[in-house]
Formats: C-alpha cells, sequence, structure tokens
C-alpha cells in the first residue's frame, strides 16, 4: 500500500509496526527512523500541501488532531475524496490501541496485535521497575519557558511519571497541557525539573533559563543535576518512543 504520513507521531507509529518502508512522502518534521529522511515533504504538520498528497495518490493517509489547528487538514482530505484514518492519542492506552488501529487499516492485523502487545509488556516492565522504588520525586515537566506551559492530569506525560516511580506535580490539573506561571511552580517544590521544549532540540535548551528566574533559590531540593534536560521528540510526542524516553527517565531519576 502507498501511506502518507502528516505528523511525525504517526510516523514513528509506523516503524514500531514494522511498515515504514509502505510511507511514500511524509510531513516536513517527521525526522524517525532514519529510512524515512530522504522521503518527499509535504510541508509543516500545520499546514501540509493538499495538492502535493493528491499527487502522490495514497492509498491511506494517517491524520491527526494532536495538535490545535490540524482539523483543516482532515476537512481538506475529506473534501479531496483521500482515504485517511485519524489518530489522536492521549494516553498510552490510546496509542496501543492506534497500534492496532491502523495496522488494521493497512490489513496488518496480526501486526498490530503483536506490536500492541509488545508495547504493553515494555511499559509494564517499567512500571514494575518504578513500583518498587522506596523513594517516588516529584517532577515538574516544562514544555515551553515563556509562557510556561506544563502537562496536566490528562496526559501521557503524568502516566509517565507514574509509571517511572514519580509524580507529575501538576497532575491535579484537569488538563492535557496547563499555562501557568512560576510562582506556581515554587509553591509545588519538584524534586527534578524535566525541560523538554516542543520543537526544540535538547542541545538548545539552557538550564540558565530556569535558574535565572525570580525566586530559584527557593526550589530546595533542586540543583543544576536536577534540572534535566530531555529530547523533546521523547516525550512531547504521542508516539511508541515514549517508551524509550520513560525507560531513560527511570535511570535519572533513581
Amino acid at each position: 500500500m502507498r501511506v502518507i504520513s502528516i505528523c511525525p507521531s504517526n510516523t514513528e507509529l509506523m516503524e514500531y509496526l514494522g511498515l515504514a518502508h509502505l510511507l511514500v512522502a511524509v510531513d516536513d518534521f517527521s525526522d524517525w527512523p532514519a529510512s524515512i529522511v530522504n522521503l518527499p515533504r509535504l510541508g509543516p504538520d500545520l499546514s501540509i500541501n493538499m495538492d502535493l498528497v493528491e499527487k502522490f495518490e495514497p492509498e491511506l493517509v494517517l491524520a491527526s488532531l494532536s495538535v490545535p489547528g490540524m482539523e483543516k487538514n482532515i476537512e481538506a482530505l475529506k473534501l479531496r475524496g483521500i482515504p485517511y484514518i485519524i489518530l489522536n492519542p492521549q494516553s498510552l492506552t490510546d496509542i496501543e490501541k492506534d497500534l492496532i488501529k491502523t495496522a488494521e487499516a493497512l490489513n496488518q492485523h496480526e501486526r498490530g496485535l503483536a506490536a500492541a502487545k509488545l508495547f504493553r509488556s515494555r511499559l509494564e516492565a517499567v512500571k514494575k521497575i518504578g513500583s518498587q522504588m522506596a523513594e517516588k520525586p516529584n517532577l515538574y515537566w516544562e514544555w515551553w519557558p515563556k509562557p510556561i506551559f506544563t502537562p496536566g492530569k490528562i496526559n501521557w506525560l503524568t502516566e509517565i511519571s507514574e509509571a517511572a516511580g514519580a509524580r507529575n506535580v501538576f497532575e491535579d490539573v484537569e488538563l492535557a497541557s496547563v499555562q501557568t506561571e512560576w510562582e506556581d511552580v515554587l509553591k509545588r517544590q519538584p524534586d527534578f525539573i524535566c525541560l523538554a521544549w516542543v520543537g526544540v532540540r535538547k542541545k538548545k535548551v539552557q538550564k540558565s533559563v530556569v535558574k535565572t528566574r525570580e525566586g530559584f533559590e527557593k526550589l530546595i531540593k533542586i540543583n543544576d543535576d536536577r534540572i534535566l534536560i530531555l529530547e523533546e521528540e521523547l516525550y512531547c510526542r504521542p508516539s511508541p518512543r515514549l517508551l524509550d524516553g520513560l525507560e531513560k527517565l527511570v535511570k535519572l531519576i533513581h
């Protein structure tokens, strides 16, 4: 089948299924696996060039609603009569289900079940380790520095924190993404600060941005070693690669 992915997390899901070779084109931001690097590009995921999509005559487009504004892509696909499915995972369970859903759409049902089983077994293995940790550190996740955005309860990073034997300090806020103030972070007294800025490569993130904020010294448990600069592609995209991030996080915080 000729498949197009218009979102990085969907491209990564195809690799996890072992079906990335079916991709004939992807969005500009898809950067993993290495095998897709030279594929034709269709524009940024919020502004996909639908004329190009149509030109490639896909048998299936993997669309997404993971970022506000992607709705117009769905409308354009529908208007042009291009076959598509929508993936919009908000949790690790959703990602597991999307492995099966995508494989079924590609007539690869057994492959989907096998991938979902592997995903679940990896997750459970880390959860077992996390549950045995005597201390459950409090994590402050930062998605964006100005204004400050952090994941709330309805977000995979709260699950990732829990699975790693820790706790998201904003898990009490019933939102997927929370715009907050630095004062609120100070009040919550995290044990670790996890910087994973959306769309920003790890090498461009500086600890000094946090350390120079007013009142930083009030964070009594935070020193330089407890400010973690993390790969946004392993924590900010709702794809199976979150498990890679989870396995890494356990080692960093324990």
